[in-house]
């Protein structure tokens, strides 16, 4: 069995922006904090939802670098440093640990694509780079290429490689990958609409996009779960469904950056070719956040 990063949420964490593209790092230290505060269980900086894909280079690490010191220790910072080229991932890899990032999420190569041959060796190559754990992250729908459960049993046997973040949204599949990884790599999901079913499969939590907005409650699903109240963490998943479904009805993250400016964490901005939201889906997002309690 290996060192398990973290166990229950870890918020996959906006970059809040200014109207002018520009970070706003003010912003972003104020969700971070407010996120430990919620009981969140470690923060993903410049993953998909923090749109880690149009940041600039120096953003990209300044957001790894700011995120890791305004954590302070506080929980692990996950650094999102995968790409479509392996090399620039490895570089981004050795700098995010540098900075102090305790593990890093690497997702699939994207446009290129790659064979699960070329995976294997393209993650590996990652992973041999740093001495950080590295959790893969399987998002076919984004990326066009699918991790497969044998393909993940081969990389569990890397001394850094410890888990996997599941956004098939394929349960068979996640089951196979159980079934044959065993406790040689921890499973997350990847899909906030499928925590409950992920950890009766033995998954340990999940990397969220719904913890943005509603943090405590993202972890309660957890927390209930692992304390053993099943039932009560399939009623609060099941509770929460409609305002997942609503931050997931235009492309992520072009919600949840909408329901997080409205909470007042940095402007509704989004790099191209992201846009904002259309005004039916917001309105519908909005009265979905004030049903569930978020001040606005």
């Amino acid at each position: 069995m290996k060192n398990t990063v973290f166990e229950g949420v870890a918020t996959a964490i906006i970059t809040p922006m200014n109207n002018d593209g520009s970070v706003d790092f003010e912003a972003f230290g104020r969700l971070i904090d407010w996120q430990i505060e919620e009981g969140v269980n470690a923060i993903v900086a410049a993953g998909t939802t923090g749109e880690g894909s149009t940041l600039t280079d120096e953003e990209h690490k300044a957001v790894i670098k700011y995120c890791v010191e305004k954590t302070a220790g506080r929980v692990p910072v996950i650094a999102g440093t995968g790409s479509n080229d392996t090399d620039y991932a490895i570089s981004l890899t050795k700098y995010a640990e540098e900075v102090g990032a305790d593990a890093m999420l690497l997702v699939t190569p994207y446009y290129n694509k790659a064979t699960q041959k070329g995976l294997i060796e393209s993650f590996t190559a990652i992973a041999d780079s740093t001495t950080k754990p590295c959790i893969l992250y399987n998002v076919p729908s984004r990326t066009g290429c699918n991790l497969l459960p044998s393909t993940v049993a081969v990389l569990a046997e890397h001394r850094n490689i410890v888990g996997v973040k599941e956004a098939s949204g394929n349960i068979s599949q996640i089951a196979e990958l159980a079934a044959l990884c065993g406790d040689k790599i921890d499973i997350y999901s990847g899909n906030d609409d499928q925590i409950v079913p992920i950890l009766a499969l033995g998954g340990k939590g999940v990397i969220s996009v719904l913890s943005n907005p509603l943090p405590r409650e993202t972890a309660e699903i957890c927390n209930r779960f692992f304390s053993g109240d099943v039932k009560g963490s399939a009623e609060l998943q099941l509770k929460l469904l409609p305002l997942v479904n609503a931050l997931f009805c235009e492309v992520n993250p072009i919600p949840v950056k909408a329901a997080m400016s409205l909470m007042g964490y940095g402007d509704n901005h989004l790099r191209l070719p992201l846009t904002t939201m259309e005004p039916a889906n917001q309105e519908k997002l909005v009265r979905l956040m004030k049903e569930n309690g978020i001040n606005l």
